[in-house]
């Protein structure tokens, strides 16, 4: 999915956790096959919005914890 694509409002409000589990479940139906090729390709850009949510989520999740270490060394704790 393209970056500077808006997410599905559904998505943008899901939390880090609901966007990894329903990623787990369009994975895992893409792999079972059996699907027409239209229920493919909307499962596939499904699981990619999912895919960048998750992705946005752990990157606030890295800047936290950057931000967290740079003020414990900033006071002197490290």
């Amino acid at each position: 999915m393209n970056e500077t694509a808006a997410l599905p409002a559904d998505v943008e409000a899901m939390n880090y956790e609901q966007a990894r589990d329903e990623l787990v479940s369009v994975v895992t139906r893409l792999e079972a096959g059996g699907a027409s090729l239209e229920e493919s390709l909307a499962l596939w850009e499904r699981g990619e919005a999912l895919a960048t949510r998750c992705e946005s989520w752990l990157e606030g999740a890295r800047k936290r914890l950057d931000a967290a270490r740079e003020a414990r060394e900033a006071r002197g704790d490290a």
